[in-house]
Formats: structure tokens, sequence, C-alpha cells
């Protein structure tokens, strides 16, 4: 398969991780030598990472295609700073990068995927229609997990990858840490992009993207710090789409692409997550996109909007 980009996502983000390391010390990381030689980058388990960190980590799951900030918030109530993310190719830096879809499990490890490497391993059915395979000697996952990969998983991205295991790096982000919090609300503009794709959307569209969504504070369990990371998008996440396409679908992709548009929305993530007994994959994966989506037509200038923050629920959650 020929790529339509001439340009390499693992390029790109290796010299994020490259900067990611040779700033260990003030960045709060710990780099370490694991299993067949692989480097360990640890952003939360061990050490309390940074903010810093968590931007820059943020980026190299965008595969260098998009830029994270921290921005204050007006809406003091709910959390006083913003992760804002934008991307010039918001198809590729999301779902070829961004998007955490390879399972990666082993006995008592179990974590999904994200980051450039994706893009070379190829295991999801989304890259026949992104038409992109990159190549690299040197790649990058990251994973939202409390635990260093074992060797088995190791020795599975280094052969699917075809990448040594001396040059793979493993970027580890608890979801209980500032790191971890940061690079899963980074994911505000990928949710949208990934239900546009649920939708049967034509991805090609899809010229431009930003979003924010409230930095919840760190919570001190697993599933308190993913119930907020998710109500953070779901009741706070707003994204701004430049589209291009006829009126009509633009009006009605406004309208469906919200989180209100799904049977789950209303509650606080956790108690939707406790009443399907912890199963993930039985919550409607139309819960899973931003609050509030404004879609911006590229031909005529027009913009259309649907859904809306929902304050009390980020509150609720985030106390």
């Amino acid at each position: 398969m020929k790529s339509k980009f001439n340009f390499s996502v693992n390029q790109y983000s290796n010299l994020l991780v490259k900067d990611l390391i040779k700033h260990k010390e003030k960045l709060n990381l710990e780099v370490s030598h694991g299993p067949l030689n692989c480097t360990i980058i640890d952003a939360g388990i061990n050490i309390a990472g940074s903010i810093e960190a968590g931007l820059k980590i943020s980026e190299i799951c965008l595969g260098g295609l998009g830029e994270v900030s921290i921005l204050p918030s007006s809406k003091i109530n709910i959390s006083s700073y913003l992760i804002s993310v934008h991307s010039s190719k918001p198809v590729l830096a999301c779902l070829g990068s961004q998007y955490a879809g390879w399972s990666l499990s082993h006995e008592g490890f179990f974590s999904l995927g994200s980051g450039p490497v994706r893009s070379i391993v190829q295991k999801e059915e989304i890259f026949k229609k992104l038409n992109y395979k990159d190549k690299s000697t040197k790649t990058s996952v990251v994973l939202e997990v409390d635990k260093f990969p074992p060797e088995e998983v190791v020795k599975k991205v280094a052969a699917d990858s075809n990448v040594q295991p001396k040059n793979l790096t493993f970027i580890i982000t608890p979801t209980t840490s500032i790191c971890g919090n940061i690079q899963v609300i980074a994911r505000v503009l990928e949710v949208a992009i990934h239900k546009i794709h649920e939708l049967k959307f034509p991805l090609e569209r899809v010229i431009h993207g930003i979003g924010y969504a409230p930095l919840p504070p760190i919570a001190k369990d697993f599933i308190t710090g993913m119930g907020r990371t998710n109500d953070a998008i779901i009741y706070g996440g707003v994204v701004q789409l430049v589209i291009d396409g006829p009126e009509d679908d633009l009006k009605e992709l406004s309208k469906n692409l919200p989180s209100s548009s799904s049977s789950d929305y209303g509650k606080p993530f956790k108690e939707i997550f406790k009443k399907y007994n912890h199963d993930f994959y039985k919550i409607d994966g139309s819960l899973f996109s931003p609050a509030l989506i404004i879609v911006n037509s590229r031909i005529s200038g027009k913009t259309y909007m649907g859904g809306e923050i929902n304050e009390k629920l980020v509150t609720k959650s985030f106390s």
C-alpha cells in the first residue's frame, strides 16, 4: 500500500522522545533499561512526573502532528486549568497514532498501546481507511498502566514492529498520575475524530481540529481516575472542526457527534462503569465523545453546534 503522506510520524515523535530523555531530571521522570534492553520512561509509578512531561508525552502520542498546551479556565468551580490540543492533520494524528487501540497483554499485565508504533504494526482495521503505513528503525509506545511491561510484551512489540528491542521506548503513564491525567484529557479531539469514523462520515472531509477539556484532580485509585478523565471529556470537552461537505451533512454531524446523543449519557462515568459490572465494552460507544461540538464549513463558512457543557456533572465527578 502506497501512503498518501510522505512523512513519518515516528521520525517526528522520535525527536520528542529524545528530548524527553535528555531533560528527564527537569521533567521529573525516571529512565531505565527494561527487558531485552528496551528503554522504559517512568512517568508516574516510582516518580511523580510533571505537567510539562504530560504535555510532551501527549504530543508523542499524536505522532508529532499536534500541539498540546495548558490554559487557564474561567470556570474555577470545575477546574482551574484546561488541556488544549490542536492539529492540522487531525485524522492521522488522532487515529493513526494517538488512539489507544492495540491490545498488549500477558498474564497479569494489560494495557492498550498508543502512539506512533501503531502506524508501523497496523494491527487495527482503521488503517485500511487511513491509507498510511510508517517505517522506522526506532519507535515508542505509550501505556496507561501502573506496571512496567514484561519481557513477553516487549518481544511482541519488537516482533510486530520489526524494530529491535533496544530501539523501543515504553512510556508508562498511570491513570493516577499527572502525566496520565494530561495524556488522557489530550484525547478530547481524538474521541471526536473516532466517533466521526464510527458514524461513517468520510474522514477525508475533516481538515482541521482543535479541542479542550478541564484537567481533573489526580485520583487516589484507578476507577476514580478513569471516571474523572472520561467525565472531563464527556461532560466538559469542547471540539471545533473545520470540515468540507454538504451543509445538511455537517448539520447532522453536529447533532450526532456530542456525547449527549448516547443512551448512557447523564451520570458520572464511574457510576456508568459500575452499572455494567466494570465491563468497559458494554457501555454505549457513542458516549465517548466531547460534550460540545462546533462544526465549521470550509465551503460556506457557516457554523453548526451541538451538545452542551454539563458543569454540574463535571463538578460532581471532580469532587
